[in-house]
């Protein structure tokens, strides 16, 4: 049996930002790019139905979280995975907005390890929802993000710049700015 997944794409700075959600609108898979990538992330057992009825809140949500004026979602989510995989959403869902953790650290706060904290957080199907981007190297390095380091950089740039008053509050705040640069093809 295959599962209704209705969908809804906005754009945003980054480019297109698909939205699937449930016949209960809870908020089952996103993506940065077209609604295709939602079949890719959330598998082939599922039928897309592009209607906007659906995800209203979701769309409204991540548009004001690309124009800077939200910080944190409040969605009914509805995620696929295991009861580890749910663990470590959940903890990511909890890294507040404009910070990042370690794969190590979140793998300390779950008793875990950081490579199973890795594969968790590589198969989330709610990205920016679920900021999986927030994650980073023990470095401090940029690591795998499924629509690349230039995005990942990008969002977290974003926060930055609405956490702290620009580069000079982000340095006073002992945050080190990102440097950024555009994903190809975006501005």
């Amino acid at each position: 049996m295959s599962t209704t997944i209705y969908t809804s794409t906005i754009d945003t700075a980054l480019g297109p930002f698909s939205i699937g959600v449930n016949e209960r609108d809870e908020v089952v898979v996103t993506a940065i790019g077209g609604e295709e990538k939602l079949v890719e992330i959330h598998g082939r057992g599922c039928h897309l139905l592009s209607d906007t009825r659906f995800g209203r809140r979701a769309r409204q949500q991540v548009e004001e979280y690309f124009a800077g004026v939200r910080q944190a979602f409040e969605l009914e989510l509805a995620p696929e995975g295991s009861a580890y995989q749910l663990r470590v959403w959940d903890a990511l869902r909890r890294i507040p907005y404009g910070d990042t953790r370690s794969y190590g650290a979140i793998a300390r706060e779950l008793g875990s390890s950081a490579r199973a904290v890795g594969r968790a957080n590589g198969s989330n199907p709610i990205c920016l929802i679920v900021p999986c981007h927030r994650v980073i190297g023990a470095d401090g390095s940029l690591t795998g993000f499924a629509f690349g380091n230039d995005v990942k950089r990008w969002l977290l740039e974003h926060e930055q710049r609405f956490t702290y008053t620009g580069r000079a509050g982000a340095a006073a705040a002992g945050v080190l700015p990102l440097e950024f640069t555009a994903p190809a093809g975006r501005p």
